[in-house]
């Protein structure tokens, strides 16, 4: 299936870029601002018996990236559902 216009094809691709927009905010903010920026006020905050600074340099982007990735697949095939270009 395609788009029905020039119209919805405009506005699904500037609904993804918004939405990976998004994403990538949340993933820059838990890397580098956790990981780095922010690493030695979580540092005082224990989790697991780590510092929460480390923790989240060491792991913990990791594990935000993984869910991210889950969340962009499940708005994208909303996404296309709402724009009727749904492999189903």
């Amino acid at each position: 299936m395609g788009f029905k216009s020039e119209d919805d094809k405009k506005a699904y691709w500037r609904a993804n870029v918004h939405l990976l927009l998004k994403l990538l905010t949340v993933w820059f903010m838990v890397s580098f601002g956790c990981g780095i920026l922010f690493v030695d006020s979580l540092n005082n905050i224990q989790f697991f018996g780590f510092k929460l600074g480390f923790w989240f340099a060491q792991q913990g982007a990791i594990y935000v990236f993984v869910v991210l990735i889950f969340i962009y697949m499940h708005k994208m095939n909303k996404l296309d559902k709402q724009f009727g270009v749904d492999e189903e």
